[in-house]
């Protein structure tokens, strides 16, 4: 049986997220022929084809899809004994929250306020993550605690409390063919073309196109403008409202989840005593 090793699955798991070879090389700041010829090796040596290649596109097989996902857990589960053990000594003296700019559904100054009230209080330090990996910094250790969407975020390996639920909310361009109603449904946004989030193989909405690829809101705010795609979104993260485009309930959407999770390895009493403010917060703002 062959060994994987740590920078190998690095190669294999940046070629994988970008499905180019040369952008995935730029990102790990090596030539492109280097990272081919890598992952042709990781191919012969676990004797299975990862990927199909073509002179215009790379696509993961079965066994790509396989790696891709465990490949992430083990460099997730490195990047956590790593970072804790960096950060053993503080590890009681302050907590780590990640959220998203604009991701707190107005909650985070009331959570923090209510922490604080609690005579075992520590300094909370606020870390911003982008649009999709606010999980990993919880699970690697970059973060204590993180702000998240369920079902949008990964929550392997995590606890959470729900916070608030609430319903998701079309964005349309102005001159959209759904622009005129008052409201739309899942029926009505069959075979639109929905953004491709980076690192989230998920729209949001079952059936649906996939659309231009982007890393934040505000890319797809840039896209739905130029008419390349819509985005269907939790109330929460599609404010503020912007002047020029259209925002329309999804009536029969699923609800989602603002969501505090952290380590289901934690069990420190201040992330438990966070937690339990962070509860009451949303509890006396009325969103649970």
């Amino acid at each position: 049986m062959a060994d994987l090793e740590t920078r190998e699955l690095e190669y294999f798991v940046a070629v994988a997220e970008e499905l180019h070879f040369g952008h995935a090389a730029a990102r790990l700041a090596i030539a492109q022929p280097a990272l081919s010829k890598a992952v042709r090796r990781l191919e012969n040596r676990l004797e299975v084809k990862l990927l199909e290649r073509s002179s215009r596109s790379v696509r993961l097989t079965p066994a790509g899809e396989a790696l891709l996902e465990h490949g992430r857990h083990a460099l997730n589960a490195i990047g956590a004994a790593a970072e804790k053990t960096r950060r053993a000594p503080d590890r009681q003296s302050h907590l780590r929250l990640v959220i998203k700019p604009g991701g707190d559904a107005n909650l985070l100054s009331a959570i923090l306020a209510a922490y604080a009230g609690r005579p075992e209080a520590r300094q909370v330090d606020i870390v911003f993550g982008g649009a999709t990996d606010r999980a990993d910094y919880v699970r690697d250790g970059r973060a204590d605690l993180g702000l998240l969407y369920v079902p949008f975020d990964d929550m392997t390996g995590l606890d959470h409390e729900t916070l608030q639920v609430e319903g998701r909310v079309a964005i349309l361009p102005p001159d959209h063919r759904l622009a005129s109603q008052t409201a739309v449904t899942l029926a009505d946004l069959t075979r639109e073309a929905l953004p491709r989030w980076k690192g989230v193989r998920w729209t949001g909405v079952p059936e649906t196109e996939g659309g231009p690829e982007v890393a934040d809101l505000a890319e797809a705010l840039q896209m739905i403008r130029l008419g390349r795609t819509i985005a269907v979104l939790p109330n929460s993260l599609a404010q503020p409202l912007q002047p020029d485009l259209v925002y329309r309930p999804v009536t029969d959407a699923p609800h989602n989840e603002l969501v505090l999770a952290w380590s289901q390895d934690d069990r420190r009493r201040l992330v438990a005593s966070f937690v339990t403010a962070a509860v009451d917060a949303a509890r006396a703002a009325g969103t649970t």
